[in-house]
């Protein structure tokens, strides 16, 4: 894994047999799992684990909506990176763009919009500070304003 401060966090993963269909190719929701991973350990590695947020605050993140766009398969073996990177910061909402990156280039371009919630509610709740300090740290140079 690899964070540094305002640029794209990028994590690997390795594909295996229970990842695919019968084919050896990537089932198509896996690519979900991959994005929920990826964003996991973009937030560890910026400081920020979703545990915390949760003792400290009650509040967490959900996915609020998810788009997947399907390049090229990803095959059993490959090593996969995803890249994970923030487009936009609202005040309970944050929309992530994560590309999953394959040996023959991109597989899957994945828009996820995270909703910030109390827990029990299912209510939006404010992103705390040190959270969105470090989602608006996961920007690359050309979505900074």
């Amino acid at each position: 894994m690899i964070a540094n401060p305002q640029s794209i966090h990028r994590a690997s993963f390795r594909v295996y047999y229970e990842d695919t269909d019968a084919g050896g190719v990537v089932y198509h929701a896996n690519y979900l799992r991959y994005a929920e991973r990826a964003r996991t350990e973009a937030l560890r590695d910026a400081g920020i684990p979703h545990a915390e947020m949760v003792e400290r605050f009650n509040l967490m993140f959900v996915v609020h909506r998810a788009e997947i766009d399907y390049v090229r398969p990803a095959r059993i073996d490959d090593l996969l990176v995803v890249e994970t990177e923030t487009m936009d910061v609202g005040g309970a909402s944050v929309l992530l763009r994560q590309t999953v990156r394959g040996p023959t280039g991109v597989c899957a371009t994945v828009l996820i919009k995270l909703a910030c919630v109390r827990i029990g509610e299912n209510k939006p709740g404010r992103i705390p500070p040190k959270w969105r300090e470090a989602m608006l740290g996961m920007r690359c140079a050309t979505n900074a304003q």
